[in-house]
């Protein structure tokens, strides 16, 4: 439900043209009902704005996409769209699934190690980024991302969505329309496609937090418990 709301958001943004570009756990804000929202537009802009005015010092490095990494100014929707896969597997495996202590090179590393070196085959146009080096996409063996995140594999249809998410070209990713429509949401009642936009689905009958995660919450803002934001998804 956390996912699907963070989703129907970013398709609501980006319908409006506009890119959040600061996607993480902390800014996105919980209650205790479940309601996600997102926060922290301070470096959100439109799309009406021409491209190349656009920085690749954007994101969070652990949630940075890799053409962002590369230098990438020309990006669009699916820069949140990484993120947001980022976020779906921390939520899956507890823990953030790049996360880089030592600069765009190891973190690029970590991406490739997930989910293979890409190639110009793979990647049009990936050689003529700014950053580019062929040392960053030297020759390794291609890892499926559940082999990193294994929890993925428990989910059904986890890994499917997540790897739509977290494709390294940009314009592979799914869109968070198309997201919203993924095999992983069947579970969940039709009728939150009904749900008016600016309306929140713990509007539809039926619809609220397992009681044990309520009490996650309360003990989180009470600070009874001092893990990450990721153990509470």
């Amino acid at each position: 439900l956390f996912m699907f709301q963070l989703l129907r958001g970013l398709a609501y943004i980006h319908h409006q043209h506009i890119l959040h570009r600061d996607l993480k756990p902390q800014n996105l804000l919980i209650s205790c009902l479940g309601e996600l929202k997102l926060a922290d537009f301070g470096l959100a802009r439109a799309q009406s704005i021409p491209r190349q005015t656009y920085s690749s010092e954007v994101v969070t490095l652990w949630y940075r996409p890799p053409d962002v990494l590369l230098g990438a100014t020309d990006y669009s929707s699916d820069i949140d769209i990484w993120s947001a896969g980022c976020i779906f597997v921390e939520m899956i495996q507890g823990q953030p699934v790049f996360a880089g202590t030592s600069g765009t090179h190891e973190q690029l590393e970590k991406i490739w190690m997930a989910l293979g070196v890409p190639t110009e085959d793979t990647w049009p146009g990936l050689s003529k980024l700014p950053n580019f080096n062929p040392e960053l996409v030297s020759s390794r063996r291609p890892q499926r991302l559940r082999v990193v995140c294994d929890r993925l594999s428990r989910v059904p249809a986890a890994e499917n969505l997540a790897s739509r998410m977290l494709t390294a070209f940009p314009r592979g990713r799914i869109s968070a329309q198309d997201a919203l429509l993924h095999g992983f949401f069947s579970p969940l009642p039709p009728q939150l496609y009904q749900v008016p936009a600016g309306q929140s689905v713990l509007t539809v009958p039926g619809v609220r937090l397992q009681p044990e995660i309520c009490d996650l919450f309360a003990s989180y803002r009470k600070g009874q418990l001092s893990g990450g934001l990721s153990k509470f998804w």
